[in-house]
């Protein structure tokens, strides 16, 4: 809750374009025990994000930060999002927390996702802004500005208004999730989500990992090499020039180009997507620096081929058990299915491959994992019981 009473009336959203206005506005908001927060940005274009507008919301304001204001300096706000006294309440943060984190260089804490929480509070699988504002908030949401050019200047009343919906609305929403959380002891569980949300790992792409991402189908470890320095060639050229790696080169003919190991520029103009002007300009001499460099790679510096998993096939039999256990488990416990197993984890189960399955540890283990190894040992069995699935001791 807010350190200072809830103000009577709420004043109109703000603009905020200097940085005087922008150091006072975080100077209040410091005070505050939560600030809800989101962020409007453009992406098509860019391999970066380009960071348009950014909006705040205590008790008593809301504030639309233009990023994009001449001379306005941002680091008030990084200060904000650094407090460790304020709660940064975000839905959906990932993208938000990503930008956040290569501007300011570090990720706002403590956070707190009201989608992650919905959906350990039973509101399903990866629900919308829109729908907990429908469920908990009891307003609904206009989308008609959901795609617009938040790069645009001067920004419109509509686009200004839609803008400060999406944290004025969150305020309830997560008061709500807070109490409902608090109530049924489930703050822990909420607690160990963040922790990943939270750590810059989780927005750093190794471009030596990329290849891993087109899922390869072929144990041609040579091929392998090739794709590794290609991927990893277009991710930090993608960073280079700010475009989206798509639009620099597409997967599929990463693929071709992998395969053919073209030598020459017109080889290279051969390849699917490729056209002659970008085979003889620096993009091209470097896309075929990094064919040549994985075409040389010594063999004990190939990438291991995908491995098949060793022993008999998983049971269809036994994940569909593990399935309809996991929906039981979700029903009773009122949380969604998708955050307790993800169909990787069922199938890693089944096949016995169970130490570092995440629905074995924490809560989840709690809620779902010892139910599904006692499935699997025999010491629990599925039943019906009317119109719902019970589970049966054995023994």
């Amino acid at each position: 809750m807010s350190r200072r009473p809830a103000a009577a009336a709420e004043s109109p959203p703000v603009l905020i374009t200097e940085t005087e206005a922008l150091a006072a506005l975080c100077e209040r908001l410091r005070t505050e025990t939560f600030v809800t927060v989101d962020t409007e940005f453009m992406r098509e274009r860019t391999y970066w994000p380009e960071l348009c507008l950014v909006q705040l919301a205590s008790d008593a304001e809301v504030a639309l930060v233009d990023t994009l204001a001449p001379g306005l300096d941002l680091a008030p706000l990084g200060a904000l999002l650094a407090d460790p006294a304020v709660l940064k309440v975000f839905h959906a943060a990932r993208q938000d927390v990503e930008i956040f984190l290569l501007k300011f260089g570090a990720v706002p804490a403590p956070l707190f996702d009201t989608q992650v929480a919905a959906m350990v509070a039973g509101y399903g699988d990866q629900v919308s802004y829109d729908g907990l504002c429908r469920s908990l908030a009891g307003t609904q949401i206009d989308k008609a500005h959901r795609f617009s050019d938040w790069s645009a200047r001067p920004l419109s009343a509509a686009q200004m208004a839609y803008a400060a919906a999406d944290v004025t609305h969150l305020r309830r929403i997560y008061r709500a999730l807070d109490e409902k959380l608090r109530r049924e002891g489930r703050l822990a569980w909420v607690a160990e989500e963040m922790a990943a949300l939270t750590d810059p790992a989780t927005y750093r792409l190794d471009p030596e990992t990329a290849w891993e991402r087109l899922r390869p189908r072929t144990g041609n470890r040579r091929f392998l090499g090739v794709l590794r320095s290609v991927a990893a060639w277009r991710e930090r050229e993608a960073q280079r020039i700010n475009i989206p790696r798509q639009r620099l080169v597409k997967d599929e003919t990463l693929l071709e180009i992998a395969a053919t190991m073209p030598e020459t520029v017109a080889d290279l103009s051969r390849a699917r997507g490729i056209s002659e002007g970008f085979a003889k300009g620096r993009s091209g001499a470097g896309l075929l620096a990094a064919v040549k460099a994985g075409k040389e790679l010594p063999e004990a510096e190939l990438p291991e081929a995908p491995r098949d998993r060793a022993g008999p096939p998983v049971s269809p039999a036994l994940v569909a058990l593990l399935k309809v256990l996991l929906a039981a488990k979700s029903e009773e416990h009122h949380v969604a299915p998708k955050l307790l197993a993800s169909s990787e984890d069922l199938d890693r189960l089944a096949a016995g491959e169970a130490a570092d399955v995440p629905a074995l540890h924490g809560w989840r283990r709690e809620v779902f994992g010892e139910a599904a190894l006692a499935l699997k040992a025999g010491r629990l069995a599925l039943g019906v019981d009317g119109k719902r699935v019970k589970l049966i001791r054995a023994g």
